[in-house]
């Protein structure tokens, strides 16, 4: 991509998933990378350092400078420390990815614990607008132009019964993102999203099953599931200066499923 090579880049919740595949498709870029993970008291704290281990080292083998700053991007002070630490070991920051957000099991709307409502939109909505606000300060103070990309869902415009609150925080980050392109266009500022539809993840538990697997892309148009590198790509594109023109936009990577996939037979 155009560009990249030598840009500072904050990735909030590249851990695991579609984060690392961003975080290792700027190194391939030639970016310097800020990671960032929650760590959360289980089972799989082993295996998913393990894992943070292993993107370090793929982000080492390609010469770029790199530091794991662990944060809960829902705290604010989580957060200013986070861009604080970038600032100080990678010189300044020129794109911010939000990767970061959670979900739940599916409920009934009526049964939901609000403690978990209220925790799925002060990280994915909440999150999204405290890192966002972090790193507009920060291209202000330095009068220089930045990217900020959201990773927002397909459900920001299909509704996801049993799933109010992770649709809620995706619908308002679709107007966050718009909100905020809109008010900081002319200082040289671009933010875009992208919505990922279903993508082949340890966090699915459809993806490990194939007869399952198989069930969920009976929905798709394109017959399949995408891959993190896939979202990855579409990132990378939305940061590079060969997207120089696209602010406020969500680009869907789904495989066609916000085509409305049910019309694609007649039936009237």
């Amino acid at each position: 991509m155009k560009d990249l090579k030598g840009k500072n880049v904050i990735i909030a919740g590249a851990g695991k998933g579609i984060g690392r595949a961003i975080a290792i498709r700027f190194a391939q870029e030639g970016a310097n990378i800020a990671l960032n993970y929650y760590e959360q008291s289980s089972s799989q704290d082993t295996q998913e350092m393990m894992l943070r281990e292993q993107t370090s080292l793929q982000i080492e083998s390609h010469g770029v400078k790199h530091l794991v700053i662990q944060a809960d991007i829902s705290q604010e002070e989580d957060v200013v420390n986070m861009f604080s630490k970038t600032v100080d070991s990678l010189g300044g920051i020129d794109i911010l990815i939000n990767n970061a957000g959670i979900h739940a099991n599916g409920a009934s709307s009526h049964e939901i614990n609000i403690s978990e409502f209220d925790r799925i939109i002060a990280v994915n909505l909440r999150g999204t607008y405290i890192c966002s606000r972090e790193a507009i300060k920060h291209f202000l103070e330095t009068s220089h132009s930045g990217v900020i990309i959201n990773n927002s869902s397909v459900y920001e415009v299909i509704p996801r019964p049993y799933y109010a609150a992770y649709s809620a925080s995706k619908g308002g980050m679709e107007n966050l993102t718009r909100t905020l392109a809109l008010e900081y266009a002319d200082k040289g500022i671009r933010i875009n999203s992208i919505a990922p539809g279903a993508t082949a993840l340890p966090i699915n538990p459809w993806a490990s099953s194939p007869d399952e697997k198989a069930k969920v892309e009976q929905h798709i148009p394109m017959r399949r599931t995408g891959t993190p590198e896939e979202m990855a790509a579409v990132v990378a594109f939305l940061a590079s200066e060969e997207a120089s023109y696209i602010t406020g936009q969500t680009i869907f990577v789904d495989g066609g499923l916000t085509l409305y996939p049910d019309f694609r037979q007649p039936w009237s």
